[in-house]
């Protein structure tokens, strides 16, 4: 019976969480745990789930041999040592889209409060007064929005506003143009170009050195008259005094805050002001983001520890759910093809290129990327390779890995991903796409058209395309009872070379090879493992 895998939970996550990792691994639950003593135990776990108390830094993770993956339950990870355990290739997951929703509704409802000054009319009315003058608002149909940080809140924020009828418009410099096209967000490259054309500014960037004060008092001015402000994103990014004077001056026609510059926050002048609505950094605080944050932590250290893909994890490229759904089977594809090179070859690389043709080109293809490298130095190097650290280790080979996306299609195909891997010798190339059941297919290698499905074991050879090579080739393995799952041939002109790929059942040995290699007309063979 396997020994199911270790994690420690150093701090309060949701009881589902817990549970969850409970069902899967072996999980003990130690809050509060005293730091002494979590340093002697640490070694014999695979996972650790922390909040932002627990500190994952160098001491730890220098006696943290066997572990594999930190989840951090909430969206900062500024209590763990993101290099060092990326060095160790131990994954970094937090879970950030944990409470997306929560803030991007509560984004929504500080823009519609607003917009018809619902606050302040309740409060009047329970007070035992009528009247509704004081309280006319303005429509968000055919308003123009302008979203500051077009990333997973942002996104949601944009979708939902474009169902009432608001033009959205973005600045994001970090953001490729594929995501505002996907979102139909005008993308506007200056921040002071959207703030010109924003009827309504909401803000959803991380607070940076540069974001830290993005909106003051000359970024107010330039605004027009009667813009309404959200910003449910962190405290600071809009400069307080600024928003006051603007507020107070009638530039601006109401704010809609959830952070502060100061948190807790008392006797804030902001507070005095009717124009102004309030809440105390609620937006992750609603029952289902809290559920969610336990849950979601759990299932990315269950995710880690079974080989599966991570999708917050932090030293990887984000990828939201959706996308995931989209890329997954070019993230396994390119990771199959990956291990093919090495095991065909024993050239050392010295460079290797990918380019993303037609469809697949609009969408975020790091991950693709970092699954071939992973798939491709896995067959070669001796400590462990994982999503984490293959960039890394690639580096440190001496491997340079680019990626181009090409929005053409490629000669015919819709979606085509083309592997250039160059050595002293020349140039390894390899294609691949998906079928119409979104399978992965080898259609291209080495200048010869196939249409495999990459197997756990395949049968590469290189032969004169002349008669009863193929024949031969069957004979022999029948005889070495491997049994042939699928065969293609491919070749450029008759009786020019050709290249036979086989899918088999079993892994070919070495002797089995040696006979193939003796048949007339074989230039080589090698069998793979995937």
């Amino acid at each position: 019976m396997e020994t199911k895998k270790r994690v420690i939970i150093t701090e309060k996550i949701d009881e589902e969480g817990i549970k969850l990792l409970q069902e899967e691994l072996e999980a003990d639950v130690c809050f509060h745990i005293p730091r002494e003593e979590l340093l002697e135990k640490i070694h014999e776990y695979d996972a650790i789930v922390v909040r932002s108390v627990t500190k994952v830094d160098e001491e730890l993770l220098s006696k943290a041999a066997n572990l594999k993956v930190v989840g951090r339950a909430g969206n900062g990870v500024d209590n763990i040592d993101i290099g060092a355990a990326t060095q160790r290739g131990i994954i970094v997951a937090n879970t950030p889209e944990s409470n997306t929703m929560s803030a991007a509704e509560l984004t929504v409802g500080m823009l519609l409060t607003q917009s018809r000054n619902i606050p302040q009319a309740n409060a009047f009315l329970k007070s035992g007064k009528w009247d509704r003058s004081p309280f006319q608002g303005v429509e968000v149909y055919n308003k123009t929005l302008g979203i500051i940080g077009l990333g997973r809140i942002g996104s949601l924020v944009a979708t939902r506003m474009a169902a009432f009828g608001m033009k959205v418009i973005a600045y994001d410099p970090y953001i490729a143009d594929e995501r505002f096209e996907r979102f139909k967000v005008e993308k506007i490259e200056k921040l002071e170009d959207l703030l010109k054309a924003a009827d309504f500014v909401t803000v959803h960037t991380p607070k940076t050195k540069e974001t830290f004060g993005m909106i003051g008092e000359k970024e107010i001015e330039i605004m027009k008259v009667g813009v309404r402000i959200a910003n449910v994103a962190r405290g600071g990014i809009i400069n307080e005094k600024a928003l006051l004077e603007g507020l107070k001056s009638g530039k601006i026609a109401s704010a809609g805050l959830d952070v502060h510059e100061k948190e807790p926050c008392y006797g804030n002048p902001l507070f005095e002001l009717d124009n102004v609505i309030v809440t105390p950094h609620i937006g992750a605080d609603t029952k289902e983001a809290q559920e969610n944050v336990g849950i979601t932590v759990a299932q990315q250290v269950v995710n880690a520890l079974k080989g599966e893909i991570v999708p917050n994890a932090v030293n990887l490229p984000a990828i939201h759910r959706d996308e995931l759904a989209a890329i997954r089977p070019y993230i396994e594809l390119l990771e199959k093809l990956g291990k093919i090179y090495y095991q065909l070859y024993q050239e050392p690389i010295e460079f290797v290129n990918i380019d993303y043709w037609g469809n697949i080109a609009a969408q975020d293809v790091e991950m693709i990327t970092i699954a071939f490298v992973k798939g491709l130095l896995e067959p070669v190097v001796e400590d462990k390779v994982n999503y984490i650290n293959a960039k890394l280790v690639a580096e440190q080979r001496g491997i340079r890995v680019e990626q181009q996306k090409i929005r053409e299609y490629y000669d015919g195909y819709m979606d085509f991903i083309e592997i250039k891997i160059r050595n002293k010798k020349g140039t390894f190339v390899l294609g691949g796409n998906l079928s119409s059941k979104r399978q992965g297919k080898l259609v291209k290698i080495q200048g010869y058209e196939v249409d495999v499905n990459p197997s756990d074991y395949m049968l590469f050879i290189q032969n004169l395309d002349v008669p009863g090579v193929i024949g031969n080739i069957g004979k022999i393995l029948g005889q070495e009872r491997i049994n042939v799952a699928t065969m293609q041939v491919g070749r450029n002109a008759k009786g020019d070379m050709a290249m036979m790929v086989l899918n088999i059942d079993d892994e070919v040995n070495p002797e089995t090879i040696n006979k193939i290699m003796e048949i007339d007309n074989i230039v080589w063979a090698k069998g793979i493992k995937l």
